[in-house]
């Protein structure tokens, strides 16, 4: 994981060095925008909070995520122990991920992300069930996909209506902290619409996991808003959750070149049940449709 650091403060150095292409080329196509796409341009909305990808472009996005939980709930039995109680531990993980991207047509996108992480876990010292009082873990994280379309596109009437199918594969079963038991998959859907003052958008979705007893149930939901402040800064602030775990997210975009961006992104958690923080770094490179609008 330092070597994956090392290569997001390295990408970030390059981007720093293209300096001199800022952003506010991107200043004839925004004149161009109505008022209600100002903040996000015409793209469809990816995974990523603020993110938005147009036809024929490639968006590749290499991060690192930090999560620190002092409080996670648990049962023994959720890491292999033997006990259904609930006690609270102390979770550790670092994450570095590659995100792709690309835009199919104006209105259909499909995305991958794979991730490997280092995660450690200490179980509550009044857990007595025979579960080890530290587990540690490390290797492949996730591996998703989504596919992104939108059905309707947004005009002075109406706001963009949007929904994403996602899918994340089983690995690793036998590792209790990172692995994937079984396929788990996501129907989501949700609104966007642009204002003088920033765009609002409101989405959620239905969860299945293959592995849980009861397989559907309510998915992750969220609030956001979205404003470009200039033609190098754009800011994002969302409240995401998931049944009672709800988090604050915020994030800065630095466009630093017309087709370089980087995103400081960081997550706190409002709920007792919520990952307590969650900040997250990388570096967005887009090809092949132009400046990004």
């Amino acid at each position: 994981m330092r070597a994956y650091t090392r290569f997001i403060g390295l990408l970030a150095l390059i981007a720093w060095g293209f300096g001199e292409e800022r952003a506010s080329s991107q200043t004839t196509s925004q004149t161009t925008l109505p008022t209600y796409l100002k903040d996000r341009g015409t793209g469809v909305a990816t995974s990523m909070f603020g993110t938005y990808i147009r036809k024929g472009e490639f968006i590749l996005y290499p991060f690192f995520e930090y999560y620190r939980d002092e409080d996670l709930e648990y049962n023994p039995e959720e890491f292999g122990g033997v006990g259904l109680e609930d006690y609270r531990g102390r979770y550790r993980a670092k994450e570095g991920l590659l995100f792709f991207g690309y835009g199919l047509t104006e209105d259909l996108a499909f995305e991958m992300e794979v991730a490997g992480i280092s995660a450690t876990f200490e179980k509550s010292p009044d857990d007595p069930s025979t579960l080890p009082f530290r587990i540690e873990e490390s290797g492949l994280g996730d591996v998703e996909g989504q596919l992104r379309w939108r059905w309707k596109r947004e005009n002075e009437s109406r706001p963009e209506l949007f929904s994403y199918f996602e899918f994340v594969f089983p690995h690793n079963q036998e590792k209790v902290l990172i692995g994937t038991p079984g396929w788990e998959l996501k129907f989501g859907t949700g609104l966007t619409r642009g204002f003088r003052w920033g765009s609002l958008t409101v989405r959620a979705a239905i969860d299945y996991d293959e592995a849980s007893t009861s397989h559907f149930d309510l998915g992750e939901y969220a609030f956001e808003y979205l404003k470009r402040v200039s033609p190098a800064w754009r800011f994002y602030v969302g409240l995401e959750g998931n049944t009672d775990e709800v988090s604050l997210i915020t994030e800065a975009q630095w466009h630093v070149t017309r087709n370089i961006f980087v995103k400081l992104n960081n997550g706190l958690g409002l709920t007792s049940k919520a990952t307590d923080w969650s900040p997250e770094v990388g570096v967005v490179f887009t090809f092949g449709a132009g400046p990004i609008n």
